[in-house]
């Protein structure tokens, strides 16, 4: 609850107005912006080490701290590889598992709390092999021991130079953009801004002036959380209050879907990759509960039956999966 407390504050000065206390963050985001460089050349002058696997590797991450959109994004590059013929394979961090042992295999049935609640969502959109694992070239050799591939994408691995890579994307939220642009503590970016010269391509969910591709979040029919089978349209929960429940980087661009859906909803913010329980998902009154797919799949086998979650698709534009066709072959 501190945590999420605080995570808010930070926010709340890098995306809104300025107050005291960033002068005071500004002397350790310029430390944290030379270390993050010098640890970048380190990687290029081979002061540390790199490893190449093989297989193309696509990288998709993004420069700002929290959600952009990435798993949508790598689902959708996913699907338009395999429907071109490529054999795919996906790493990922696993962010807030638990397991004992990394890396690990990752099916649509592996707990989420072992393994992280993207993960899952990946496997189960994309039918590809999935490894998660915070080493990320670790988990790419385990992936292509078991399963020998093509290409392999490693979600939210812009900032993880050990693996060497192929092709870079960085994703950017066009409702957030970079914030103020100063690095962490002061503001949301993982990087200097001047990172994003260097990558393949810079796309955004929604137009960002000086961004060359943008994607579309499009939603889904709405599904029971207990019983994924059952499902409703976004439609049909107007007229009545509805709980909108978000654990997400991002939950403001969750809540906007749902009201230019025409819905009439009642907040509830969690923290980023929380630890859903029962009482979570208990409210005064019987209202329908929405939440994403990313929450809901912590949230099977305890949510009540008026707990929905709604999935969304991404939309590639055609030049730019002719783009990355061409980049790939």
């Amino acid at each position: 609850m501190i945590r999420h407390a605080l995570v808010q504050r930070l926010q709340a000065l890098w995306y809104g107005d300025s107050c005291w206390y960033l002068a005071l963050l500004l002397p350790v985001s310029w430390l944290y912006c030379a270390l993050v460089m010098l640890r970048r050349r380190s990687y290029r002058l081979g002061l540390f080490r790199s490893f190449r696997l093989p297989a193309r590797v696509v990288v998709i991450g993004n420069l700002t701290s929290g959600g952009t959109g990435k798993t949508p994004l790598v689902i959708a590059i996913a699907r338009r590889l395999q429907l071109a013929g490529y054999r795919v394979g996906i790493v990922t961090r696993g962010y807030g598992g638990r397991a004992g042992r990394w890396p690990q295999a990752v099916t649509g049935d592996s707990d989420p709390h072992e393994v992280g609640d993207e993960a899952p969502l990946l496997a189960v959109h994309t039918g590809v092999p999935v490894f998660a694992g915070p080493d990320r070239v670790a988990a790419g050799r385990a992936l292509l021991a078991a399963h020998p591939c093509d290409v392999l994408i490693s979600d939210d691995g812009l900032q993880h130079y050990a693996l060497q890579r192929d092709l870079e994307v960085v994703l950017i939220d066009a409702s957030l953009g970079l914030g103020n642009a100063h690095c962490l503590p002061a503001g949301p970016l993982r990087e200097p801004r001047s990172r994003l010269m260097t990558v393949d391509a810079i796309a955004a969910i929604g137009t960002v002036p000086g961004v060359e591709w943008a994607f579309e979040l499009r939603a889904e029919a709405v599904h029971q959380v207990s019983a994924p089978a059952q499902t409703a349209s976004l439609e049909s929960f107007r007229g009545d209050k509805v709980y909108a429940v978000a654990g997400i980087g991002n939950p403001q661009r969750f809540f906007d879907l749902l009201r230019q859906s025409g819905l009439d909803i009642e907040e509830r913010i969690f923290a980023d990759h929380h630890r859903f329980c029962a009482e979570d998902l208990t409210f005064d009154h019987p209202h329908p509960v929405l939440m994403t797919e990313k929450d809901a799949v912590k949230c099977r086998g305890f949510a009540p039956h008026q707990c929905w979650y709604l999935p969304v698709t991404l939309i590639t534009p055609p030049a730019f999966d002719a783009w990355l066709l061409n980049r790939i072959a």
